[in-house]
């Protein structure tokens, strides 16, 4: 099982900003597509439609369990939820077509209020979906090479809206923290120590091919 994330822009998700006057106050909720089902993504992953039909019930049956699905703002690395980046939760998700949609309540926290603060602005906010699952390379299913199987929903992410397509993190950084000891990778390579030892290591093996 691998981490999955697939991103839709605002016009993508079909999305749309409604404020309900509730019990406990006004409070601003996202709804649209959250996963896309049958197509080949930006990411040349395809999700069978019955793949999201049965994340989306696993889903919607632990929030009828009482059980909280939260999300955050921007692209958080792994599958555990960070509670200081929360920013909404998932208040339900059903099937419309081959598409799975959600509805996201937006919550009163720090990057809530900076959510609520940019949808009221008027800016156009994307979801990306973050979950795990098997990836088929071999091309031997309906649907060829990256089929995926095994599809289950952790929760959808707010994300920015992007510059231009292809824009958000590609393939090739998705599989460096899926492989073995990919986060160790890639907390090895932010450390500026672990920087300059690779540096000068370089600058010896290119100085000894002069």
């Amino acid at each position: 099982m691998i981490s999955l994330r697939e991103t839709l822009t605002f016009d993508q998700a079909k999305m749309v900003v409604e404020s309900k006057d509730e019990k406990s106050g006004k409070s601003l909720y996202m709804k649209g597509i959250c996963i896309q089902g049958g197509v080949k993504n930006a990411n040349q992953r395809v999700y069978p439609v019955s793949e999201i039909q049965r994340a989306v019930s696993t889903l919607n049956d632990q929030i009828e369990g009482g059980y909280s699905v939260l999300g955050e703002v921007d692209h958080p690395e792994g599958l555990t939820i960070n509670l200081d980046r929360v920013s909404h939760m998932l208040s339900s998700m059903w099937m419309d077509g081959p598409n799975g949609y959600g509805k996201l309540k937006v919550l009163p926290t720090p990057m809530g209020k900076l959510v609520e603060t940019m949808l009221n602005s008027g800016v156009k906010l994307g979801v990306s979906s973050r979950g795990s699952g098997n990836v088929q390379e071999d091309g031997m299913g309906p649907y060829g090479s990256g089929e995926v199987k095994d599809f289950e929903i952790i929760t959808v992410d707010i994300v920015a809206q992007p510059s231009a397509p292809g824009a958000y993190p590609t393939p090739i950084y998705e599989h460096l923290l899926n492989s073995k000891g990919g986060y160790k990778a890639l907390n090895l390579a932010r450390d500026n120590e672990a920087q300059n030892y690779l540096k000068d290591n370089l600058i010896n093996i290119i100085n000894k091919l002069q």
